[in-house]
């Protein structure tokens, strides 16, 4: 039960820390064009965020057990996953890198459970699983959102391009004010799911192994004997994301909104209509996305559109370097965990 409860306490933490990268994503550009204050993005993205966690639940059915073998997964290995997640998430946020909160949980739980399988590589489902939800849609969806992102804005550019700057800049203030809501709602339905398939997985996990049977009757909600999505899981985990938003997204919204490209309030409504669509797709198809690599390209490819020379590469190519980096450095870190922790 100790166990257990060091795993809810390292997911909330850990939830907490994607607050910082994923969600801030997703107000980012509705901060940087002023169209609404931080804190008015922050309680739009909360409540966004929570509409979007309720609904669907495939997502968070492909981290709990469309990744590794659940058999041979236990507490230590769900608890290792996220710990390796997590270092991850706060050294990337340190110097302000919107990496992928997503890759980061994925690399420790393909990591941990490979080391609790003793080296076995067929723990990891790497045919049905890893490779056609995890690695194509780690390439495609950033080219698809420099691509459509690009385009969007290319439309928007040509059609727009015989009204004044004043009315255009009054109109898509107000859109991008719809266009963020629904980023923040299509980032509830991919990412916030993610850490409740982890706490669905632990408390599955817990439930196979015994360690919940002696537990008091008002403690019985616990029980998960079929992979379930419990709705306790999915509110306490859009909440703890929120706060985390609210306490530290700021590092990622400066990057984002600021230092890659300056944004007018039609850039960010290119940028988060294109994101938002990608991101609602792939949450219908079970694929845990990374947000990051897709609202970050959407606003690359908008930038490129509006003046390619006045894209920041040098900070892209260090934004691009931490996504490449981050699934195996995530699951070395989780492997060596696990391992560390057999040996005790």
């Amino acid at each position: 039960m100790l166990t257990f409860l060091s795993v809810i306490l390292a997911a909330i933490i850990f939830e907490y820390s994607n607050g910082f990268h994923d969600a801030a994503n997703a107000i980012a550009t509705v901060v940087s064009t002023k169209v609404l204050t931080p804190r008015q993005a922050i309680a739009m993205a909360a409540f966004f965020n929570l509409t979007g966690a309720l609904l669907g639940g495939a997502v968070a059915s492909t981290i709990g057990k469309g990744l590794v073998d659940t058999n041979v997964v236990t507490m230590s290995t769900v608890l290792c996953a996220v710990i390796a997640g997590f270092v991850w998430n706060v050294t990337t946020w340190w110097f302000g890198l919107p990496s992928s909160s997503s890759h980061a949980l994925i690399g420790g739980l393909c990591g941990a459970a490979l080391a609790t399988a003793h080296g076995n590589w067929s723990v990891i489902k790497w045919d049905a699983g890893l490779w056609p939800k995890v690695v194509v849609p780690m390439i495609t969806s950033p080219v698809a959102g420099f691509i459509f992102g690009g385009l969007l804005m290319f439309l928007l550019f040509v059609t727009l391009q015989r009204f004044t700057p004043h009315f255009v800049h009054s109109l898509f203030g107000r859109l991008q004010i719809f266009s963020a809501a629904w980023m923040a709602h299509s980032h509830g339905t991919n990412d916030a799911q993610k850490t409740m398939g982890i706490i669905t997985l632990a408390l599955f996990t817990g439930t196979r192994a015994g360690n919940f049977d002696d537990l008091p009757g008002w403690l019985a909600f616990l029980k998960t004997p079929a992979f379930v999505l419990p709705v306790w899981v999915t509110v306490l985990c859009a909440a703890t994301m929120a706060v985390g938003t609210a306490a530290g997204g700021w590092r990622i919204i400066r990057t984002l909104g600021h230092r890659m490209v300056k944004l007018q309030p039609v850039h960010g409504f290119a940028a988060e209509t294109t994101a938002a669509l990608i991101i609602q797709g792939a949450s219908y198809y079970g694929i845990p996305l990374s947000t990051t690599h897709v609202i970050s390209t959407s606003i690359m490819g908008v930038g490129a559109v509006k003046r390619f020379s006045g894209m920041r590469w040098t900070v892209v190519e260090r934004i691009i370097w931490a996504w490449i980096f981050t699934l195996p450095a995530t699951g070395l870190l989780g492997y060596v965990l696990e391992r560390a922790a057999i040996a005790l």
